[in-house]
C-alpha cells in the first residue's frame, strides 16, 4: 500500500503521515510474523518427515572377547539407538539370542530377521542375521524377505564364489505414518574373506534391489567390508556397472550429505581405537531418490570401551515421495 508523506519539518512529521507510518508498520510486522510462522511451520514439517537410518555392526557374542563379550555391551548398544532417535536401523552379526535382548530393551521396536544358516532364528544355530529394527508407532510392516548372496540368492544358507561362509541381504517394506509414503529398507553384510564374493554380491545388490524396491524410495545399509577405493564400493556407486545391466548407481549418503558429516572417516575400531581409512560400514540411497540432511559416525567409547568394534553410522534421510 503507498502512503504519500510529505515532511514539512526535518523533527516533526504530520498526523496523517505518522497514522500511515504505523499502519506500515503493523503490516509489515504481520507479513514478516507470518513468513516467520511459514518457515517455522515448514522447518517443522520437514524435521517431522525425516528419518534417522542407521547401520550397525553390533560384533557377534564372543565369550573370547573378555570384558568387551555381549553381556557387558547390550544395555549401551540399545542406548545407542534409542538416544539417537533412530527410526531404522540395520544390525550386522546379531545372533538370534542378541536380537532378542535388543527386543526387550527397544519395546519401541518392531524388527524382522533371519538367520543366514537356515531362516530361522530359533536359537543361535540359525546363525547371525541382518536384522532391521524400525519404530513400530510410526512404521507398518507390509512385506519383508531375505536372499541369499549367492549363485542361486533363493537357496536358504547357500554361499557361492570364494565366500567363507553364508550371506545375506534382508528387507522390510515399510509404510510411513507420518507421509503415507512406502519405503524399502535392505540391510546386508559382506563377506571378510572372498574378494570375488564382494564384488559378486555388489554386483547382485544391484540387480535385486530395484527389482524388489520397484519404483519406491529405498534405503541400503550393511558391512560391506570394502573401502571406498574397492571394487564393490565402484559397483555399488555406479563407478563400474555390474556386467550386462544398466547402470544403476546408489549414492553414498557420507559423499550427499548435506551438513558436513561429523565423526571420523572410518568405521572400524577393533575395540581398541579408530584405525584411520577403514570405512567400511555404508548407509546408501537410489540416485536421484531422496536427500541425505546430516550423517554422523559415532565414536564414542563408554567408560573407557568401544560398544562394538564397528562404529554406528546414523543418517537423517528425506525420502522422495511416491
Amino acid at each position: 500500500m503507498a502512503c504519500p508523506v510529505t515532511v514539512r519539518n526535518s523533527r516533526l512529521l504530520s498526523r496523517a503521515a505518522l497514522a500511515c507510518l504505523c499502519a506500515a508498520s503493523v503490516l509489515f510486522s504481520s507479513t514478516t510474523a507470518t513468513s516467520a510462522g511459514e518457515q517455522q511451520s515448514a522447518t517443522a514439517e520437514s524435521e517431522d518427515a525425516a528419518v534417522r537410518v542407521m547401520t550397525f555392526n553390533i560384533r557377534y557374542n564372543n565369550r573370547r572377547d573378555g570384558e568387551n563379550a555381549w553381556p557387558n555391551r547390550k544395555d549401551i548398544v540399545a542406548g545407542i539407538i534409542r538416544d539417537n532417535k533412530t527410526d531404522i536401523v540395520g544390525l550386522q552379526e546379531a545372533l538370534p539370542e542378541q536380537v532378542r535382548d535388543l527386543e526387550t530393551r527397544l519395546d519401541e521396536f518392531a524388527w524382522y530377521g533371519v538367520g543366514r544358516n537356515d531362516a530361522k532364528v530359533e536359537n543361535n544355530n540359525s546363525g547371525e542375521t541382518c536384522s532391521i529394527f524400525y519404530r513400530k508407532d510410526r512404521f507398518e510392516r507390509l512385506d519383508a524377505g531375505t536372499f541369499w548372496l549367492a549363485q542361486d540368492p533363493n537357496k536358504v544358507g547357500n554361499k557361492s564364489w570364494d565366500a567363507a561362509l553364508p550371506r545375506i541381504c534382508s528387507w522390510v517394506k515399510l509404510q510411513d505414518a507420518r507421509s503415507g509414503g512406502i519405503v524399502f529398507a535392505f540391510n546386508t553384510h559382506f563377506d571378510h574373506v572372498g574378494e570375488e564374493a564382494r564384488q559378486e554380491s555388489a554386483k547382485l545388490l544391484v540387480r535385486e534391489i530395484p527389482r524388489i524396491a520397484g519404483e519406491h524410495a529405498f534405503v541400503l545399509t550393511g558391512d560391506f567390508n570394502a573401502d571406498p577405493n574397492s571394487e564393490p564400493y565402484a559397483v555399488l556407486s555406479g563407478k563400474k556397472q555390474a556386467d550386462d545391466e544398466e547402470p544403476t548407481a546408489f549414492r553414498d549418503a557420507v559423499k550427499i550429505s548435506e551438513q558436513t558429516p561429523n565423526g571420523p572417516d572410518s568405521t572400524w575400531n577393533g575395540f581398541r581405537e579408530v584405525v584411520p581409512g577403514r570405512r567400511i560400514d555404508y548407509v546408501f540411497l537410489p540416485s536421484g531418490r531422496g536427500s541425505v540432511r546430516s550423517l554422523a559416525t559415532l565414536d564414542q567409547t563408554y567408560e573407557g570401551r568401544f560398544p562394538s568394534d564397528h562404529l554406528p553410522v546414523i543418517a537423517e534421510v528425506m525420502f522422495a515421495n511416491d
